[in-house]
């Protein structure tokens, strides 16, 4: 009943038509606050308090919604004529009065919501058509039992405008329409903003006043399926069509009548790395929770914003953690402020991150997933043939335009366009200079532009774990051939010892030193893969700040720095040597998993939801949590070969420790690498997978084989039985037969438990 005291309030002040709260950001919500409006702040605004503002109309109860006339249009019109999409707005309401069906034959429905005989609302639905693509491809059946509703009862949110004033009444808002247009369930896709024209774009739709009141529903993850091998037994083809990807939002009858506990807390994430972005995506699909302050800050922005980079992606190995599609179904601009610039500072006292030198960005809690970056690396000097120290000199000048090092999708947009402009029709030497995988990579995105091979060389540093990058003899001679066979230049074992400089400030020619003679090359571009560590102006900005820095951020197994509240995770960090695991990193571990964990060890700090009491173990705190998922690195490679692998999480052995027969794994090989179908897997003395390793002409469903990691071989019809009595030739068609489907499946883990479940509770029953 706190609302009762605003009318009062206001006759107090007869001559005010606002009432404004401010409020700081740890106070939960409380009754009188959900009737308010809040104003969203700027990224970057320091007030340090949130605003919410209510107006002497919303007093008014005559708040009528019913379906929509002839005489409503013109109040329409008037409700909407500031909007970006009134026109379209204005149509579907005009539609639906004069046919009740939009031109494609499909139901319309459109609704206003009026106060004292002036249209105040307006929202337009349709007839859900693609029930059953967005049963499959969504996790809808977290919110209802999909069974229990008939197809007619799920309708498509098109429009939704709700006079501010009247904020306060959007939920019932949505249950009238849920109600008037007998429909049980409503969904709102936000399709991503490289659509165009031929979608709306989110920034500017019409739903934003309604969207605080639906659930972000979680993606599934799809099975890749062999259509031609499965015949007739193919899924139906509103399943397994490819549209364009969106991300959906829902609400239905019980949703409308719960609250969600808004969080104000200001959390700013520092770097859109894998890490990153698996932190925000827990925090955004949480169900109970709505964070109202999630900032991030990067220097290129939200990944998955422009397609046409990630077509460049190849330059670099992929770690198969997020894709176009999952950036797309996340829709993390509807949730996440963006502040595009680089971390130069942190002020601990004031709680403020200096962005480029100039912005600053208030926090409560900071969460550092910058990652570690390849940087420009100095050349050594001339009478220097070794790399005496473990740490190589950092090139503190301001570097050549065509020397590259490529850490995201818009550096590998940015390299192609320059590469695209001046190279492509000409016969400089392209220069790839490194010791990871990523030189490998480069190489065949070059000539897969058009380059020709005899004008890139390969220049491989040396490798500093003394193993190669792809970790098995056979493929890297494979590559080798196909290197050759290129016309690619390859030179091991060279250090960079000096390059000289032209007339427009770029590189002309570098030399280095090589076990046997000096190498000297024209060089018209060079790309650096050889020295990966974290960027100086964040190493400063994190020094500056007095957090705790030996070679990485020294963070607890809570990912915890000395200051508590800033967190830290993925490969910038180390574990504090209390723990006398100083070569475990997190940079050994599945980066989404470590987001995920990173979340949930905060979540704790803000969910009011009470939750089982357990006591953790004695001197657990000394321990470094355990992570379960697998390792994935993948891409094209020299011969457009397509690469993957899959290990285990932890410290990376050399392949004659991996495989030592006296640890009672098994390995099982079939094709040959040089033939474009070679498939190894290992599995541990437990008979569990435990490394997969793919090399192919033919592309294959990566999705699918990362779920082959962690089986048991009895589970993957009887492998080592058939492998012994010779039915075992090819993997890549054994993991394509209509019983493997099952496995690839996103819900085959929760039968696997329940199935455990029972097993269990029959034991004890007997």
């Amino acid at each position: 009943r706190s609302l009762d005291f605003l009318q009062y309030a206001f006759n107090v002040f007869p001559d005010r038509d606002l009432c404004v709260i401010l409020v700081p950001h740890h106070v939960p919500e409380f009754p009188l606050i959900r009737s308010f409006i809040r104003a969203v702040p700027s990224c970057t605004s320091r007030l340090g308090q949130e605003l919410y503002v209510f107006h002497r109309a919303g007093l008014l109860t005559s708040f009528n919604v019913r379906k929509a006339t002839a005489s409503d249009l013109q109040g329409v019109k008037m409700l909407v004529e500031t909007l970006s999409l009134n026109e379209s707005i204005w149509n579907d309401s005009r539609i639906f009065t004069e046919a009740r069906r939009d031109p494609d034959g499909m139901p319309v429905q459109a609704f206003v919501a009026e106060v004292l005989d002036q249209i105040v609302g307006v929202s337009v639905t349709r007839d859900e058509m693609d029930i059953e693509y967005i049963r499959s491809h969504y996790n809808i059946e977290d919110f209802i039992h999909f069974n229990y509703h008939q197809e007619e009862e799920h309708g498509r949110l098109c429009h939704f405008v709700l006079n501010p004033v009247f904020h306060h009444y959007t939920k019932y808002f949505l249950k009238e329409i849920l109600r008037l247009g007998h429909k049980s369930s409503l969904y709102y896709p936000i399709y991503p903003e490289y659509v165009g024209a031929k979608f709306q774009h989110p920034c500017a739709h019409s739903l934003t006043s309604a969207l605080h009141c639906m659930a972000p529903v979680r993606p599934r993850r799809q099975i890749v399926y062999p259509l031609q091998e499965l015949g007739v037994n193919a899924p139906a083809e509103q399943v397994s069509k490819d549209q364009l990807k969106y991300s959906l939002n829902h609400t239905n009858r019980k949703l409308v009548l719960e609250s969600k506990v808004c969080i104000n807390t200001r959390i700013v994430v520092v770097g859109a790395s894998d890490v990153g972005i698996s932190f925000l995506e827990t925090l955004i699909f949480w169900p109970r929770l709505k964070f109202n302050n999630l900032t991030l800050i990067s220097i290129h922005g939200l990944p998955g914003k422009d397609p046409q980079s990630s077509k460049y992606r190849r330059f670099l190995i992929n770690s198969h953690c997020f894709n176009d599609e999952d950036y797309a179904q996340m829709s993390l601009c509807s949730w996440v402020n963006v502040v595009v610039g680089k971390m130069t500072g942190i002020n601990r006292s004031a709680k403020y991150v200096v962005v480029s030198k100039e912005k600053k960005v208030p926090y409560d809690y900071l969460v550092l997933c910058m990652g570690q970056s390849y940087q420009a690396l100095a050349p050594t000097g001339a009478d220097i043939s070794e790399v005496t120290s473990q740490w190589p000199p950092r090139y503190t000048e301001k570097v050549p335009s065509n020397h590259f090092t490529l850490n995201d999708a818009q550096d590998c947009l940015e390299a192609a366009r320059w590469l695209e402009e001046n190279l492509v029709n000409s016969r400089g030497n392209i220069i790839v200079y490194g010791n990871t995988i990523d030189i490998y990579t480069t190489v065949e995105t070059l000539l897969s532009l058009g380059i020709d091979g005899s004008c890139i060389h390969l220049v491989q540093a040396p490798f500093s774990s003394g193993s190669p990058c792809l970790g098995d003899a056979a493929l890297e001679r494979t590559v080798g051939q196909a290197l050759a066979e290129a016309g690619v230049a390859v030179h091991p074992d060279s250090i960079l010892a000096q390059w000289g400089w032209g007339d427009h400030g770029l590189i002309t020619w570098a030399a280095f030193t090589t076990a046997a003679n000096p190498l000297r090359l024209q060089c018209s571009a060079f790309f650096s893969f050889a020295y990966r560590t974290l960027d100086y102006e964040t190493f400063k900005a994190i020094s500056d700040a007095c957090l705790v820095f030996d070679g990485r951020v020294v963070i607890d197994a809570k990912f915890r720095t000395n200051d508590a509240s800033i967190r830290a995770a993925g490969p910038l960090t180390k574990f504090s040597r209390r723990y006398f695991r100083d070569e475990l990193t997190l940079s050994n571990f599945n980066s989404k998993e470590i987001g995920f964990e990173l979340a949930v060890s905060m979540l704790s700090l803000f969910d009011p939801t009470p939750q089982p009491s357990c006591e953790p173990p004695e001197a657990s705190d000394r321990l470094i949590p355990i992570y379960r998922r697998c390792k994935v690195q993948g891409g094209v490679l020299p011969g457009g070969y397509n690469y993957l692998h899959i290990s285990k999480p932890g410290v990376p052995k050399p392949l004659d420790v991996e495989h030592d027969p006296c640890d009672h794994g098994t390995e099982i090989v079939t094709g040959e690498a040089g033939h474009g179908n070679y498939f190894r897997m290992h599995f541990s003395r437990y008979n569990i997978v435990d490394s997969i390793t793919c090399f192919s002409k033919e592309p294959f469903p990566v999705s699918n084989y990362i779920c082959l990691y962690g089986q048991h071989e009895r589970l993957l019809n009887d492998l080592y039985y058939r492998w012994r009595a010779g039915q075992l030739t090819d993997l890549y068609s054994y993991f394509r037969e209509p019983w493997s489907m099952a496995i690839y499946h996103d819900q085959f883990i929760d039968l696997q438990k329940e199935l455990r479940q029972t097993l269990m509770s029959e034991q004890v029953r007997k």
